[in-house]
C-alpha cells in the first residue's frame, strides 16, 4: 500500500503538537536574534529584574537556604573549565587533545594524582607509580564538566575514584566545549555537524581508548559511561571486537539504549515525523545552541526552574533527590553543542524501539510496496560484548526499560536497581555516595586489571563447554591430556563427574579452593588447604591439575608480595615474562599453558 509522508506517520493531534512546536521554535528565534542585538547594559538590567522578581516571590526561609549556601554553588557555577573545576577542590588535572581517525580534535581530561602527588611520574613507564586505568564518559548534550560540578567532594565519584589509587580520564564527544576542532572542516560548515552516534561508535571512543592505554602504558581500561555515554560503548564494543580486550569492565550508569519514548506530545510528535522537518526546525548544525543566550538573561534560581520544567515536560523527572543548591551549581554546566544529526538518530531508535545505527534512507517520498521487506537498518550486535557489563539503573528513570535492554545484551550482563533514582541523579543525587559508589566499587573490585578474555576449563567442564574466569591461565582439553596424559585426563573427567557434582557446585568448589571465578589469587593458606581437595573429605588425594594450579597460585602470590610495584612494571615491560617465586620459572603471563609450566618445572627440578 502507498505511504504518504507525514499523512500516514502522525494523527491529527499530532500535527496540532508538531505545529505548536514551530511557532515555540519561531518565538525562540526571534528573541534569540533581539538579545544578539541588545547591548550589554540591557541584558544586565534584565537580569538583575528577573532576580528581583524572584527573591519578592520567594519565601523567607529560601532565601536564608539560599544564602547559606551561595558560596560553593555559586563557585562552581561560574567556574567555566574542567581544570579550574578540579583545582576549585585541590586536584591537579591534564588536558589532552587526540585525533580521530576521520579527523576531529577531541579533548580528553584526566585525574591521575592525588592530593600531595602532583610532582610524582604516574603511569609514564618504568620508575613510574603504576595505577589502574578508568575512563569516564558523559551523556547527550554534555562535556566531561558534568562529573565533577559537584558541591560536596564525597558525592563526586571521579574525586574518590582518584583517592582510591585509579588514573581517571574523561571523554569528549566531538562538537562539544572541548572537542569543536577538526583538521577537515569548519565548525561554521554543516559539514563539521554532519555525524550521528554512529561517528561517536565507530571513532571517538575507539580513538580516545587507544590514545588513554598508548598514553599509560597499560594494557586495558574500567570504563564508567552515564546515559548516551553507555549506548556510545554498548555500540563502541559490538562493532569492535578487538576493543573488548582493552576494556577489563563497563559499568553503565543510567544506561540508555532504546528507550520507550518522551512523555511530551509536542517532543514525541517531532520525533515521529520524517528526520527532515527535525532538520527543518533546527537546522543541520548544532541543536538548542540558544540555550547559552537564556543562561546570561535569567536569574540562575528561575533558569533552575525553567530547566526542571522542561525535564518535567519531557521525561516526567521530579528531580527531587538532587538538592537546589547543587542545581544551581550544575545547571550551567548541563549543556555543551552537538549535532541535530544525533537528535534525529535518537529518534529513529525511539521510533523504531530497536538500538540502531542512523537510518540514512528514511522514506522522504512516497513509495509503493512494503519497503521493510527489502530494506532493513542495521543493528548494533549488542549480544557479541564480551566485555563484563554491570548495569546500575534508576528505579524511577523513564529511560530504561531493564527487561527490554537485557534481552539486547549478552548472558553475563549484570543489572543493579537503585529504586527511587531517577537519570541525572546518577550524577547529582543526594545519596550517590551510599546508594551508587558501592556497586561501582564493587564492579571495580572484582573486573578492574583482569584479563577477562583468558578462560579456564574445570576437569568437569571439559565436556560441557562451561568456562570459568581466570586471569592468568588457559587450560584446553589437548594441554591437560598433554600434561598428564591421556588415561589422566581422562580420569579427571570421569573423577568429577562420578562425584556426582552440578555445574553449579563444581563452580562452587573451585571459587571457594582456587579463587579462581573472580580471579583472585589466594593467599598460601587457603591454597594449601585446596591441596586436601576441593569437595570435603570424601575425594581422597589431590589430582596433578590441582596439586599444579595450586602450586603455581602459590608461587604467584609470593611473587607479588615480594616485588615492588617498580621493578614488577620493569620486568613486565620486557618482553611480557615474569619470575615466578624465585623458581627460575619464566612464563608469558597471558599465554602461559600448564603444559609449558609443567615442562620448565621438570626441567628445573632435574637441574637441582
Amino acid at each position: 500500500m502507498a505511504t504518504v509522508p507525514f499523512i500516514s506517520r502522525l494523527s491529527w493531534r499530532e500535527y496540532l503538537a508538531l505545529s505548536g512546536s514551530f511557532l515555540i521554535i519561531i518565538l525562540e528565534a526571534f528573541i534569540r536574534i533581539v538579545t544578539l542585538g541588545l547591548p550589554q547594559p540591557i541584558i544586565r538590567f534584565c537580569y538583575n529584574r528577573s532576580k528581583s522578581l524572584f527573591n519578592f516571590l520567594s519565601s523567607p526561609q529560601g532565601r536564608r537556604s539560599r544564602s547559606t549556601k551561595k558560596s560553593i554553588s555559586t563557585l562552581i557555577a561560574q567556574t567555566s573549565d574542567f581544570v579550574d573545576l578540579c583545582a576549585l577542590y585541590g586536584y591537579y588535572a591534564e588536558e589532552h587533545i587526540v585525533q580521530t581517525g576521520d579527523g576531529y580534535l577531541l579533548g580528553l581530561h584526566r585525574l591521575g594524582w592525588r592530593k600531595g602527588e602532583e610532582a610524582m611520574r604516574v603511569n609514564a613507564g618504568e620508575g613510574s607509580i603504576d595505577k589502574k586505568v578508568i575512563y569516564l564518559h558523559h551523556g547527550l548534550l554534555m562535556n566531561s564538566e558534568v562529573w565533577v560540578c559537584i558541591t560536596e567532594k564525597e558525592r563526586c565519584l571521579p574525586f574518590q575514584l582518584v583517592e582510591m589509587g585509579y588514573d581517571v580520564w574523561f571523554g569528549n564527544n566531538r562538537g562539544n566545549k572541548y572537542s569543536k576542532k577538526s583538521t577537515r572542516f569548519s565548525p561554521t560548515s554543516h559539514s563539521f555537524w554532519n555525524f550521528s552516534m554512529d561517528e561517536f561508535a565507530f571513532h571517538d571512543i575507539p580513538n580516545s581508548i587507544d590514545y588513554i592505554l598508548n598514553t599509560t602504558f597499560q594494557p586495558s581500561l574500567s570504563y564508567i559511561g552515564f546515559s548516551q555515554g553507555t549506548a556510545q560503548a554498548f555500540a563502541a564494543l559490538s562493532t569492535h571486537p578487538t576493543l573488548n580486550d582493552k576494556v577489563d569492565v563497563f559499568i553503565a550508569l543510567a544506561p540508555a539504549m532504546a528507550p520507550a519514548g518522551l512523555s511530551n506530545g509536542i517532543v514525541d510528535a517531532l520525533m515521529k515525523a520524517s528526520p527532515e522537518v527535525i532538520f527543518l526546525a533546527f537546522g543541520r548544525r548544532s541543536i538548542l545552541s540558544s540555550a547559552t543566550m537564556w543562561q546570561s538573561i535569567l536569574y540562575p534560581p528561575i533558569f533552575v526552574r525553567v530547566i526542571d520544567m522542561a525535564l518535567y515536560s519531557l521525561f516526567n523527572w521530579a528531580g527531587r533527590n538532587i538538592s537546589t543548591h547543587q542545581k544551581l551549581a550544575a545547571y550551567p554546566h548541563l549543556y555543551s553543542f552537538t549535532s541535530t544529526k544525533s537528535v534525529v538518530h535518537w529518534f529513529q531508535i525511539i521510533r523504531n524501539g530497536t538500538f540502531q545505527m542512523y537510518d540514512d534512507e528514511v522514506q522522504t517520498l512516497p513509495s509503493l510496496g512494503a519497503t521493510d521487506r527489502y530494506y532493513k537498518v542495521a543493528k548494533f550486535p549488542t549480544r557479541n560484548i564480551k566485555t563484563p557489563i554491570v548495569l546500575v539503573y534508576g528505579g524511577s528513570d523513564s529511560l530504561v526499560d531493564i527487561n527490554v535492554m537485557l534481552k539486547e545484551l549478552p548472558r553475563h550482563t549484570t543489572a543493579k536497581e537503585v529504586p527511587h533514582f531517577e537519570h541525572l541523579d546518577f550524577l547529582w543525587g543526594n545519596d550517590l555516595d551510599t546508594l551508587v559508589f558501592p556497586h561501582v566499587y564493587q564492579a571495580l573490585e572484582e573486573f578492574a586489571g583482569r584479563d577477562h578474555t583468558k578462560r579456564l576449563f574445570s576437569p568437569r567442564h571439559l565436556r560441557t563447554g562451561r568456562l570459568i574466569s581466570s586471569p592468568v591461565f588457559r587450560f584446553s582439553e589437548d594441554e591437560l591430556s598433554s600434561t598428564l596424559g591421556a588415561s589422566d585426563a581422562e580420569h579427571e573427567i570421569n573423577g568429577s563427574m562420578s562425584r556426582g557434582h552440578t555445574v553449579q557446585q563444581e563452580k562452587s568448589s573451585l571459587s571457594h579452593g582456587l579463587g579462581l571465578r573472580t580471579g583472585s589469587i589466594p593467599s598460601p593458606t587457603s591454597a594449601s588447604s585446596t591441596d586436601q581437595g576441593t569437595d570435603g573429605g570424601n575425594e581422597g588425594p589431590p589430582s596433578k591439575a590441582q596439586k599444579m594450579v595450586s602450586t603455581m597460585l602459590r608461587q604467584e602470590s609470593r611473587h607479588k608480595r615480594s616485588e615492588s610495584v617498580a621493578s614488577a612494571k620493569s620486568q613486565d615491560s620486557v618482553g611480557g615474562k615474569r619470575r615466578i617465586g624465585g623458581k627460575g620459572i619464566s612464563i608469558g603471563v597471558s599465554k602461559a599453558t600448564v603444559g609449558d609450566v609443567a615442562n620448565q618445572a621438570a626441567v628445573s627440578k632435574g637441574k637441582r
